[in-house]
C-alpha cells in the first residue's frame, strides 16, 4: 500500500514536471513571437540624444544613417524616441498592414495650437472626430462637382498671373512667390468666393491681410523648438514659441471670425441662396446649420478646416511648382518639349483651360517627377503608433514618432534607374508609367502619403500645379537672369523643403498679344 502510494506520488510530481517544463517551453516560444528587440541606431549624448550630430536637411540625414543602420532604426531626438523607416516593404507594413495602428499624428506644440488644438484634418488624432471631419471635407467640399464649380474663380487667378508677368516680361521674378500668390489668391477665392462682399469687396485686401498671418504660421511652424524633443522644458517655453503660437492663433482667430460672422449677416440679411454661387464658406455655413449631428460641424472646427486649406493646400502646391520651373531650365530640352506638347494640344491662339490637362502627358510627367525628386513632405507627416507593434522583426513602442522617409524610397536605385536624375521619361509609355499615380497604393513612389492619412486634397492640389505650370510655359518663354548660368538644385529643409536659394526666371511673351488680351 504504502510503496503504492509512492509510486503513485513520484508519477505525479514527474507529470507535474513534465507539465510545467512543457509551460515554459511554450512561454518561451510566445515570448519569442511578441516579444522583440528595438532598431538598431546610433548612440546619442544624455538628455540631448542624437540632436547635436543631426545636419539641417534633415531627410538627407536620415537616409545616411540608414546605409549604416538599415531600413528601419531607431535615434533618441531630446528625450524622444524616434523610428525611422526607408524601404517600400516596410513602408507598407506601417501604411497598410498596420494602418490602424500608425494612423495618429504627433503634432508639435506649435501645430496643436495653430490648429485650435489639433481639430484639423492633418494633425488630429485617428478616431471618430477625424474620420467624420474628413469624409464631410472630401465629400462635401473636394466633390468632383465642387471643384468644378470653383473652375472660373481659380482660372480668374491664373489669368490675373499671366497679366502680372505680362506687365513684366524682360524682367526676373520669383517664381516660388509667383506660384504661392497664384495658389494663395485662388483658395481664397474658392473659400469666400471672387465676388465676396467681405470688408467692402476688398478681395485683394483680404488675400494680403491673410496672407501676412499666414506667412507667419509657416515659418513658426519650422521653427526647431527644443520643447518638443524635451516635453519637459515645455512650461518654460525658452524659445517663446507656444507665446507666438498663441498670438498668431489670436490674429488669424479675428480674422476668421469676422469673415464667418459678415457670410452670418448676409445670409440672414439676403436669404442663404441670394449668393448665386456655393464657395467652400458657403458650404460649410451649411454643415454648421446641418440638422444631422453626422453632418453639423461648430464654428471652431470651420476654422481649424479653413486654415488647413490655405496653410496646407498652398505652401505644397507652389513649391511643387518652383522645383519643377527650376528642373525645366535645368534641362531646357525639356522644356522646349512640354512647350510644343501644349502648343499641339492647345494651340497659339488660345489659353490653357484645365479641361486640357488630361492631354498633357509630358506634363503630367514632369509633375510626377517632380515630386519623386522633390516631394514637398520628404518625411511625411510623422506617425504616433496607438499600441506596440512589431515592424520588420523590430519592437515599435506605443507612443513614439515614426518617420516614413519618402524622399529615399523614391530615390531608391534597385527602383528607379539613375535615381539622382530628373528624368520625366520614366512616367511615360504604356503600363509601366501607368502604374504610377497620387493615390499612395504603390509604395514606391507616394509623394501625397498613403493610408487612411492619405492627402484629401490630392485632387484640387493635380490640378492647381500642373494648371499653373501650364500656364506659365506656354504664356512665356523663361530663361535665367543675366549671369545666371546655372539652377542652383541645393535644398533647404523645413516643413515643407524647398530650394535654399529661391527661384529668379526672366518671362519673354509667347504668344501674341490678341490672346493675351483676353486673360
Amino acid at each position: 500500500m504504502s510503496a503504492n502510494l509512492s509510486e503513485n506520488y513520484l508519477y505525479q510530481v514527474l507529470l507535474l514536471l513534465i507539465v510545467a517544463i512543457l509551460c515554459w517551453l511554450w512561454m518561451r516560444k510566445g515570448n519569442k513571437l511578441v516579444v522583440a528587440p528595438l532598431p538598431p541606431g546610433p548612440r546619442g549624448l544624455p538628455i540631448a540624444g542624437y540632436l547635436p550630430f543631426l545636419g539641417k536637411n534633415l531627410h538627407h540625414e536620415f537616409t545616411k544613417l540608414a546605409q549604416e543602420y538599415g531600413p528601419i532604426y531607431k535615434l533618441w531626438l531630446g528625450s524622444k524616441l524616434c523610428i525611422v523607416v526607408s524601404s517600400p516593404t516596410l513602408a507598407k507594413q506601417v501604411c497598410r498592414d498596420l494602418d490602424v495602428v500608425f494612423s495618429n499624428r504627433d503634432p508639435t506644440i506649435a501645430a496643436s495650437i495653430l490648429t485650435y488644438n489639433a481639430m484639423d484634418i492633418a494633425w488630429s488624432s485617428s478616431g471618430p472626430y477625424w474620420r467624420n471631419i474628413r469624409k464631410l471635407f472630401v465629400r462635401e467640399m473636394l466633390s468632383n462637382s465642387n471643384i468644378d464649380a470653383c473652375y472660373h474663380l481659380r482660372r480668374q487667378q491664373v489669368m490675373n498671373t499671366i497679366k502680372h508677368l505680362r506687365t513684366n516680361c524682360g524682367l526676373p521674378v520669383e517664381i516660388g512667390k509667383i506660384a504661392f500668390l497664384t495658389e494663395f489668391n485662388a483658395f481664397i477665392s474658392m473659400i469666400w468666393g471672387g465676388s465676396s462682399t467681405f470688408k467692402g469687396g476688398d478681395h485683394d485686401g483680404v488675400g494680403a491681410e491673410f496672407h501676412a498671418i499666414s506667412s507667419k504660421l509657416l515659418r513658426l511652424l519650422e521653427l526647431p523648438n527644443i520643447s518638443d524633443f524635451l516635453p519637459i522644458l515645455a512650461r518654460f517655453d525658452f524659445q517663446g514659441v507656444k507665446r507666438q503660437a498663441n498670438e498668431i492663433l489670436a490674429e488669424a482667430d479675428g480674422f476668421l471670425n469676422s469673415l464667418i460672422d459678415t457670410r452670418e449677416k448676409e445670409r440672414a440679411k439676403n436669404g442663404v441662396g441670394d449668393f448665386g454661387k456655393r464657395d467652400f464658406l458657403q458650404i460649410l455655413l451649411d454643415l454648421k446649420d446641418c440638422q444631422d449631428s453626422d453632418k453639423s460641424i461648430n464654428k471652431t472646427q470651420m476654422k481649424a478646416l479653413i486654415m488647413d486649406i490655405l496653410v496646407g493646400g498652398t505652401d505644397t502646391s507652389a513649391t511643387a511648382v518652383e522645383w519643377a520651373m527650376a528642373e525645366l531650365l535645368h534641362n531646357p530640352e525639356m522644356m522646349k518639349r512640354v512647350q510644343e506638347e501644349i502648343s499641339q494640344v492647345v494651340g497659339n491662339k488660345s489659353l490653357v483651360e484645365e479641361t486640357h490637362l488630361p492631354k498633357l502627358r509630358y506634363l503630367d510627367a514632369i509633375v510626377k517627377e517632380t515630386l519623386r525628386l522633390h516631394p514637398p513632405l520628404p518625411l511625411n507627416v510623422p506617425r504616433r503608433p496607438s499600441e506596440t507593434c512589431i515592424v520588420g522583426g523590430y519592437s515599435i513602442p506605443k507612443d513614439c514618432k515614426v518617420f516614413l522617409n519618402t524622399s529615399a524610397i523614391q530615390r531608391d536605385p534597385d527602383v528607379w534607374e539613375n535615381p539622382l536624375e530628373f528624368r520625366p521619361e520614366r512616367f511615360l509609355g504604356g503600363e509601366e508609367g501607368n502604374k504610377w499615380d497620387f493615390s499612395g497604393n504603390n509604395l514606391h513612389y507616394f509623394p501625397f502619403g498613403s493610408g487612411r492619412r492619405v492627402c484629401p486634397g490630392i485632387p484640387l492640389a493635380e490640378k492647381m500645379v500642373s494648371y499653373i505650370l501650364a500656364s506659365l510655359l506656354h504664356s512665356f518663354d523663361w530663361h535665367l537672369p543675366k549671369g545666371g548660368e546655372e539652377v542652383d538644385l541645393t535644398e533647404e529643409f523645413g516643413i515643407v523643403v524647398k530650394k535654399k536659394t529661391p527661384l529668379l526666371a526672366v518671362p519673354m511673351q509667347r504668344l501674341s498679344d490678341e490672346v493675351l488680351d483676353h486673360a
